[in-house]
């Protein structure tokens, strides 16, 4: 039986003084953001290490922080460390996809379970962590970015998830609304829908949904209403979602007009069958919620609670 096809582990919460780790696998990460947040994380009586690489720029591209090896070997490295609880990616962009394969995943699995922490172009780890390690994950705000930074509801969800989790296993948004009603119960799963569809068929895998059916999370960033349309059609022609049992949407932030993006949700994931609830407040907006991927979860689609069944760490 292969890692995905079994239960995911839930890493366990850091502790106060606890050393969590932060890497930077996708785009370049600015000092004085990564500073303001590496004090957050200290106000909450964690102990941040910056990983070597964090703060480069490669070379020739400069859409990448740093090149691809050094940033899979900040990840191993962060990993490795027997001090370090957690690992949180500094921020999204891209980056990930190229150096998801050059990580020594025997080294991450012998290491142990660990927390990781992204969303955005971290969807590819999320993806391999959890098919190769077993684990789940946090789908929340990383500390070198504006969401987390400027908002204080958006720290204290991930601060609670991550030092408390047992404080956040109803999660809502004042914005949420019932797309499709109804009820459902699944693993969660999913992330930034670009992402998902641009996993297919890697190595011959797919985003698959979890065995005995999954509760799918998706958001994106700056996907027009057409490309919006495209993910989705690749997705559910692939097969990747097959066995959903419920949908849960959260930003679409400067993919145009939400009316626009709306309709199209509604035309692909209605015939679904199964519950969706729109604009949870989780992904690329001004203010974002930490959820758990690889949890067992109930939608309640009428009332706009997701409830999860655990904590999201042990």
């Amino acid at each position: 039986m292969s890692p995905a096809a079994r239960p995911l582990v839930r890493p366990r919460r850091p502790r106060p003084g606890d050393r969590v780790a932060i890497v930077a696998p996708s785009g370049p990460v600015l000092r004085e953001r990564l500073d303001a947040g590496v004090d957050v994380l200290r106000g909450w009586d964690l102990d941040p290490v910056v990983m070597p690489h964090v703060l480069d720029v490669h070379p020739h591209l400069d859409h990448l922080a740093g090149t691809d090896a050094d940033r899979a070997r900040d990840l191993v490295d962060a990993w490795c460390d027997p001090t370090v609880t957690a690992v949180l990616a500094a921020r999204g962009g891209y980056g990930a996809q190229r150096m998801v394969d050059l990580v020594d995943w025997e080294a991450l699995r012998a290491a142990g379970p660990k927390v990781f922490v992204g969303y955005s172009d971290l969807t590819a780890l999320h993806r391999a962590i959890a098919d190769r390690l077993g684990l789940a994950g946090l789908h929340g705000p990383m500390p070198a970015t504006v969401s987390f930074l400027k908002d204080a509801a958006t720290q204290d969800h991930l601060r609670r998830t991550l030092l408390a989790p047992e404080t956040v296993t109803e999660i809502t948004s004042p914005g949420a609304r019932t797309l499709v009603p109804g009820r459902a119960r699944g693993t969660t799963f999913g992330g930034c829908l670009s992402l998902l569809a641009g996993e297919l068929g890697v190595r011959g895998r797919l985003p698959a949904c979890p065995d005995g059916g999954g509760i799918l999370l998706l958001e994106d960033v700056g996907e027009r209403p057409y490309r919006v349309d495209a993910h989705l059609t690749h997705l559910l022609r692939s097969g990747a979602l097959d066995g959903v049992t419920g949908v849960v949407l959260g930003s679409w932030h400067d993919c145009g007009p939400y009316e626009e993006i709306r309709e199209v949700l509604l035309d692909r994931l209605a015939p679904l069958g199964v519950p969706v609830v729109e604009e949870m407040g989780f992904g690329h907006g001004p203010s974002t919620l930490t959820l758990p991927l690889g949890v067992p979860a109930t939608l309640d689609a009428d009332a706009c609670v997701l409830t999860l069944e655990e904590p999201a760490l042990a």
